[in-house]
């Protein structure tokens, strides 16, 4: 199984407790001025250990929320206040983080945001206002480092749906489907994975760096709702409904594929929101923290896998039985046709705006070697807690130009903001609003962004390992 991934030791120092904290059984004060002080929580996640059951006698040990891999579903309204209650029941200080939402600094779960942290043993309630609309998430967010039992290798993770003001709800049944990889190990092994219909790579010219490469990660095994594919209940359809899935990629390294033979899928939003020409696609694929709204036309009755083409993957767990009503027998899986996954389908033709700024973000690396990590670079520098952040004008258009220089693909992605893709491997498009974007190795992708809120904003890959080992810059937006 070829896979590459790693891991680091915990980030956060026993610095962090911040107000609103507390230990033990005492009373839990607001976290900010504007905390509600009493009453219940709209929002209550309770970080602990939880035993999961992915396959037929297999339970792993993990942490996550509430008790379930995933966590539960949270179900938000656009622009409504809700309190927060976070406990914390693990030895160990905790980062939560909503990924995607424009939110502030404070409550948005990054210890390179000076957020608030959730201390071991201990309680935190905020406030926050759940905006935009769409498919949002929530994970883990601290760098464990070498401890693949950490971060988001842990099961810490769970759907945020903020619900739009207005919903025409044009389908017959809404799923969420998150996927994860569980019992990691370090490995030498590399994924390479050479697609049809990219544009040529350009590797930056002069010598190359002359050690080995560094530890990757290897998985055991693939869940999609925290099951393996057989061990848990199948998705029950019926013929003419129009079904709507809700697609997160939880992994903490893997950049995935997946596909339901006999089928298409019309994907109507990316990252939770909506894009400007939606289009049929009959394989979707989704770097770490991507999501992807798609949905299909149940006009195919039997029984079907929807699940990644790799076969190893597959076999070790990564897929769901799509089972049509009054249908039975062994679900099927046809392999689909190879076909670069585009983002700029989904785009509008038109010019963007002219930007402000230009800033180029050129990613690199310096091999580990035998038994190391490799560094991850931006602009030739790791990342480094001294170093003052790169100052941001509030309002102002930004253009960020991506400019991979190495061959791994990296999903990076923006806090607080979303940004308009605005070329894709040299290809013009506009309206895609996205967080994270996976740029292949060798090539660019250029995205406009407005910075909406006063404070610091972190960027990163969300490939867990590149971002312990460097793979990050802070923003200061005021």
């Amino acid at each position: 199984m070829n896979r590459r991934r790693f891991l680091s030791h915990a980030a956060l120092g026993s610095g962090i407790l911040l107000s609103g904290c507390n230990r033990g059984s005492g009373p839990a004060a607001p976290a900010s001025e504007s905390a509600a002080a009493g009453g219940s929580a709209d929002v209550t996640l309770r970080i602990g250990q939880v035993l999961a059951d992915i396959a037929k006698d297999h339970t792993i040990s993990t942490v996550g929320y509430n008790g379930s891999v995933p966590g539960p579903l949270l179900r938000l309204k656009e622009g409504v206040p809700v309190t927060v209650d976070l406990f914390n029941d693990t030895d160990l200080p905790e980062l939560v983080h909503w990924h995607g939402q424009i939110i502030p600094a404070d409550v948005d779960g990054a210890a390179e945001e000076n957020s608030l942290a959730v201390p071991a043993h201990g309680h935190l309630r905020y406030r926050l206002t759940p905006q935009p609309a769409g498919a949002r998430f929530v994970h883990s967010h601290v760098m464990p480092m070498s401890d693949l039992t950490r971060g988001t290798y842990s099961g810490q993770f769970a759907f945020v749906y903020i619900e739009p003001k207005t919903n025409p709800g044009q389908y017959d049944q809404e799923l969420f489907l998150a996927t994860h990889e569980w019992e990691p190990v370090f490995t030498t092994e590399e994924d390479e994975e050479e697609e049809e219909g990219l544009p040529p790579a350009h590797p930056p010219a002069g010598p190359k760096d002359p050690k080995p490469n560094g530890w990757e990660i290897g998985y055991q095994r693939f869940t999609i709702n925290g099951k393996c594919l057989g061990h848990g209940e199948p998705v029950r359809v019926k013929e003419g409904q129009r079904v709507r899935f809700h697609f997160l990629n939880a992994s903490a390294t893997e950049n995935i594929k997946l596909a339901l033979p006999g089928h298409q899928f019309l994907v109507v939003g990316l990252d939770g929101n909506p894009v400007p020409k939606p289009q049929m696609v009959d394989v979707l694929e989704l770097g770490t923290a991507e999501r992807i709204d798609a949905v299909v036309e149940m006009k195919n009755p039997g029984v079907w896998i929807l699940g990644t083409p790799h076969d190893d993957d597959r076999k070790n767990g990564m897929g769901i039985v799509v089972e049509y009503a009054n249908k039975s027998g062994e679900p099927r899986w046809i392999a689909p046709s190879k076909k670069a996954w585009d983002y700029t389908l989904f785009g509008d033709n038109r010019p963007t705006a002219i930007p402000e700024e230009t800033i180029t973000l050129a990613f690199g690396k310096i091999n580990g070697g035998m038994g190391g990590f490799n560094r991850w670079l931006i602009n030739g520098k790791a990342y480094d807690a001294k170093d003052a952040p790169r100052r941001l004008s509030k309002g102002k258009r930004y253009r960020l130009v991506f400019d991979n220089q190495t061959d791994d693909a990296h999903p990076v992605h923006l806090h607080r903001n979303s940004f308009e893709l605005t070329s894709v491997y040299g290809k013009p498009t506009s309206g895609v609003l996205k967080d994270v974007v996976l740029v292949k190795g060798y090539r660019k992708i250029e995205a406009d962004v407005i910075p909406a809120m006063d404070g610091l904003t972190l960027f990163h890959c969300h490939q867990q390992l590149h971002m312990d080992y460097g793979f990050k810059l802070v923003f200061d937006v005021a």
